[in-house]
């Protein structure tokens, strides 16, 4: 498990980086923070194309080289975004890091059903998946120290920094042979499951919500309350303290009641979103509500994560490239959304854009409810 844990925490770090380092990429190429923002839409981008893909990148090499190659592609992008000379260059350079990070989300949670036995499958996602959370506390403040030198250490102490000892535990893992079946085979099939249909697009939704959420705090608090990048970095490191209580919390109802909880951890959700946005008197209270915010998105990542498993059981790494995707179109969506409406409003229409998105990430999994319901009550009669 530590292994996939590591692996984890550097693909965090590959994409928490810009939040706290926005205003002042923005502010050495000379663009606005809206447009500085659209880095991450442009690795979501990427990332999400190469996420649905996966199935044929681990079908050809297995899926423990999968992982290796992703992890040395992140470090090879956080290198070159580092050493940028432009904005274009530093674009491409994510367009790489997007790439990567498909190659080991996705692979390191699908691992959890090579490497680790079903019975402990709820257990091993409640210590593997908080390797975000452990990438934020540890990465912000970092990111704050070195970033008030210069933004491009930030890339250097953080994702690369955490890419190398991922790359080498990882190579400890045991070997995983190349699959027979057809990846394209494996994505139709799920293309005409409605219940992973409604599951992917509500994941879309919730991961662009959550996603834009983080691009933008790092920025919310230095524009709104004028601290420095250490205290930025701080304040979302120590909030992101809260995801693995969360994580262990709602572990012990993901096997029976996962779907419940991504309806109303989804809700939840959309109300952090608007009240970060829009209530904004102080940074202590900000924290407050960044913190409620992680924890409750800790719960709604492992209840998504374990919905998607439970519903393709047999097809764990097409399920968690789909995942992966809709994660990155997330990212995508939520940093194009949240620029436009930062532009159009400020952060209080970032927020209600948000928690819109959250909103209908849970009407899916609202109507499969009630077509089950529906669908019993028939069967009952």
């Amino acid at each position: 498990m530590l292994a996939l844990f590591w692996a984890l925490v550097a693909n965090q770090a590959a994409t928490l980086v810009l939040s706290p380092i926005l205003v002042e990429i923005a502010r050495d190429f000379d663009v606005s923070v809206s447009a500085a923002g659209q880095l991450r839409a442009i690795a979501g981008a990427i990332s999400g194309v190469a996420a649905l893909a996966l199935g044929a990148v681990a079908g050809r090499l297995g899926l423990k080289r999968t992982l290796l190659g992703g992890l040395a592609l992140l470090a090879l992008a956080a290198g070159l975004s580092a050493a940028a000379p432009s904005f274009a260059v530093l674009a491409a350079a994510q367009a790489l890091g997007g790439l990567s990070i498909a190659l080991v989300q996705a692979s390191a949670v699908a691992g959890v059903t090579v490497w680790v036995p079903l019975e402990h499958r709820a257990r091993a996602l409640s210590w593997i998946l908080p390797g975000q959370s452990a990438a934020w506390i540890a990465g912000m403040p970092l990111i704050g120290l070195v970033g008030g030198l210069s933004w491009r250490y930030a890339f250097l102490v953080v994702p690369l920094a955490a890419a190398l000892p991922a790359l080498a535990l990882g190579t400890t893992l045991a070997p995983t042979a190349a699959r027979a079946t057809s990846a394209r085979a494996d994505l139709l099939d799920l293309a005409r499951d409605r219940v992973v249909r409604a599951w992917a697009f509500g994941e879309l939704c919730a991961y662009a919500a959550a996603g834009g959420t983080t691009v933008y705090l790092g920025a919310l608090l230095i524009e709104t309350y004028d601290v420095s990048l250490l205290v930025a970095g701080l304040v979302l490191g120590l909030a992101m303290l809260a995801y693995l209580p969360g994580s262990l919390l709602f572990r012990r109802w993901i096997d029976a009641a996962s779907q419940r909880l991504l309806i109303g951890l989804g809700l939840a959700g959309a109300a952090t979103a608007a009240l970060i946005g829009a209530l904004r008197p102080s940074v202590v209270v900000t924290a407050g509500l960044v913190v409620a915010f992680m924890f409750v998105n800790a719960g709604r990542t492992i209840s998504g994560s374990a919905f998607g498993l439970d519903a393709a059981p047999s097809r764990a790494v097409a399920i968690m490239g789909v995942r992966t995707g809709m994660i990155q179109f997330g990212y995508l969506v939520g940093g194009g959304l949240g620029g436009v409406a930062l532009h159009a409003g400020g952060y209080a229409a970032t927020g209600a854009t948000f928690a819109t998105l959250y909103v209908l990430g849970v009407l899916p999994h609202v109507a499969l409810r009630r077509g089950s319901a529906r669908a019993a009550a028939t069967g009952g009669g």
